[in-house]
């Protein structure tokens, strides 16, 4: 058959332009499309539960194997050999991870049984969980915070190295007497004391200008210490009030509250009287900036350290929401005394790796 007549048959149907489309094809796509994202959500984390019970019920043989009988290393490198040459596809049965798979069956006992968040996260996060943390209490309470948040794996290790559990929630504040119930937990749960900014390059003569140039440099990671539920507005923002400017140090919006929140930084310990300065910011924020949906604007002080028994009675006759927190370039300045005085300074280690290099050498 000539070439022009084969061409003549043959077709490639292209696609109907969107505008040949009936009017109510969008509607149809957007609901075809949401059933084909749930579709695939439910398909990963059925495969993902399946995954982490065949994980525990081979950690569980592997367990009770080692308990009734005893064995050594060697069954489990053999054992990982022979899967592997059964089934050349398949992939994590190395040792390394058969042995992971043991420790997470003896971590959770009734794995089974747990519903989610624990059930729900990824074995790489399993293993974060298995590898920074001892306490069964802990690592559940890390694995709600993550499978509510959204965490990466590298998210979880840096809030587990952080202690998040322990500072979550724990800034002086008087939310409970000037917000409603719902709100004033949410706000509370919001907080951390200490807040700690190690990802900061700063010397100890810094002022409440380089930190705060610092932390809007590192926004992201900024944001990630404050927590879920907040997005940046600006530094320094103007507030024109009667013919005068001020500068608020930081603005947010927190979206699940719906309200601005004004952050102060303070390069020095608590003094009441900085209430005062961030009352004026918050109040004018409202007048000025605030939506009529809004709710009232929240502040933060973050101060380089407190009394807490000050910062209490300061908060008592204060109408506003406001909280007050430590602020920390690393973990060890919010250490006990004694256990910071056991650290070796820096002058300390830089003389021993100078005598270890000098052995070395010699």
């Amino acid at each position: 058959m000539p070439s022009q007549e084969l061409a003549a048959e043959a077709s490639f149907p292209g696609v109907p332009a969107a505008s040949s489309m009936p009017d109510w094809y969008p509607m149809l796509l957007d609901t075809v499309a949401k059933e084909v994202r749930v579709g695939r959500t439910r398909a990963m984390a059925a495969a993902n539960s399946e995954l982490l019970n065949s994980y525990w019920s081979i950690g569980r043989q592997l367990a009770d194997r080692e308990s009734e009988q005893g064995w050594g290393a060697k069954v489990v490198t053999r054992l990982s050999s022979d899967i592997r040459t059964r089934f050349p596809e398949a992939k994590g049965f190395s040792p390394r991870n058969l042995r992971y798979m043991k420790s997470f069956a003896q971590a959770w006992p009734d794995f089974p049984m747990l519903q989610a968040p624990l059930a729900t996260l990824p074995w790489y996060h399993q293993i974060a969980l298995l590898e920074k943390l001892d306490d069964a209490a802990t690592r559940l309470w890390y694995a709600a915070a993550a499978a509510q948040h959204g965490w990466s794996r590298n998210v979880l290790t840096h809030q587990i190295s952080t202690r998040l559990h322990e500072r979550s929630g724990q800034a002086i504040t008087n939310f409970a007497s000037t917000m409603v119930r719902a709100d004033s937990d949410l706000a509370q749960q919001a907080t951390k004391d200490p807040y700690v900014f190690d990802f900061l390059a700063m010397t100890d003569r810094h002022t409440e200008r380089d930190l705060e140039v610092q932390l809007v440099k590192h926004v992201e990671k900024f944001l990630l210490e404050l927590g879920q539920g907040f997005a940046f507005v600006g530094e320094q923002v103007r507030l024109e009030i009667a013919g005068d400017e001020f500068f608020a140090d930081l603005l947010f919006y927190h979206l699940k509250l719906r309200c601005y929140m004004v952050i102060e930084l303070k390069a020095v310990k608590f003094e009441p009287g900085f209430l005062g300065q961030l009352g004026m910011y918050m109040a004018a924020v409202d007048d000025l900036m605030a939506h009529p949906d809004d709710k009232p604007t929240i502040g933060l002080l973050l101060c380089k350290e407190k009394n807490s028994v000050v910062a209490e009675y300061a908060l008592r006759g204060f109408n506003a929401p406001v909280g007050i927190a430590e602020w920390k370039t690393s973990l060890a300045d919010s250490l006990p005394d004694e256990l910071v005085s056991s650290l070796p300074s820096i002058e300390t280690l830089e003389a021993e790796l100078a005598s270890e290099a000098a052995r070395l050498r010699g």
